[in-house]
């Protein structure tokens, strides 16, 4: 019987913090205690401020700490062919649908609301939800702006989509040693709205790009964040949508700076590079972290 398989996936968009280290030490010591597997996935659809120096700074880091993974190393940016494979199927299925609106356009209609759209419904990160305007538009409208050279984005049609699963969604959400299952998680979609899956320009989302990667790489296990806990739900859906496998998710706690705010790439004071400089060893992150 094959073990799990993990996967640690950073963006390359600056260097690793001691966060990071974290969620990577984790993902290791799970794939070793239940003889699993460990990924890691370069997580770079972002072509501009993701770059090859980063990237190596990200190795880098990593082997300092002691953490091997299996290669070839998945880069998205080799691999938006199979993104768009994935686009073009929700697109055949019309669950997704060409948005049009600009974000100034998007700000301008909330505040034309009721109390200057104060009371207008926000996603788990706290920003507004889509008006939705672009999906009552007709096909002929839409092939119109579209071979007119509108920019838009690809929004998944959400309510659209969960009729079209046809019942509640769920993931299986463990505890701290990754082991014991807290339960199934209700999950809710449409909290998010119709979220962006794919631009003109560049055929994928993170939701989109993540779903199909995991699948392609056989991962069972998803280590994580809590950041990302409410982010499961779109991603279920998609899961469901394309016909790709659940998983099994553990949301971590994060860790943060002395003003209670997540840890940034952009605090020196802990980026491994620069624990490293001042003489920290792994054993010192790890006692940092926490582990």
């Amino acid at each position: 019987m094959t073990g799990p398989t993990f996967r640690f996936a950073p963006s390359p968009n600056g260097e690793l913090h001691l966060g990071h280290a974290f969620s990577a030490l984790l993902n290791r010591d799970l794939a070793k205690i239940q003889d699993g597997r460990l990924l890691l996935r370069i997580e770079d659809i972002d072509l501009t401020r993701c770059t090859p120096e980063y990237e190596a700074s990200i190795r880098a880091d990593l082997r300092w700490l002691g953490i091997a993974w299996e290669e070839p190393v998945r880069r998205q940016s080799e691999h938006f062919s199979e993104y768009e494979q994935a686009l073009a199927r929700l697109v055949r299925e019309e669950l997704v649908y060409p948005a049009f609106m600009s974000r100034g356009e998007i700000r301008a209609h909330i505040a034309a609301q009721p109390e200057g759209g104060r009371n207008w419904p926000r996603d788990p990160d706290g920003a507004p939800l889509y008006p939705g305007l672009d999906r009552m538009l007709g096909g002929r409208e839409r092939r119109r702006r579209m071979e007119a050279g509108q920019p838009f984005a690809w929004r998944l049609d959400v309510g659209g989509a969960l009729a079209r699963v046809g019942r509640p969604l769920s993931w299986r959400e463990y505890q701290d040693d990754g082991l014991t299952q807290v339960g199934a998680v209700d999950a809710d979609p449409e909290a998010w709205g119709d979220v962006i899956l794919a631009r003109r320009e560049i055929p994928t989302s993170y939701h989109l790009s993540v779903v199909v990667d995991d699948a392609l790489q056989g991962v069972t296990h998803v280590v994580r964040g809590r950041d990302l806990y409410h982010a499961t739900a779109i991603q279920r859906l998609l899961q469901e949508l394309l016909g790709l496998p659940s998983l099994h998710y553990r949301h971590h706690r994060l860790l943060l700076d002395p003003d209670g705010r997540k840890l940034s790439k952009s605090l020196r004071a802990t980026g491994l590079a620069a624990l490293r400089s001042d003489g920290k060893t792994p054993d010192d992150v790890r006692r940092l972290a926490g582990l």
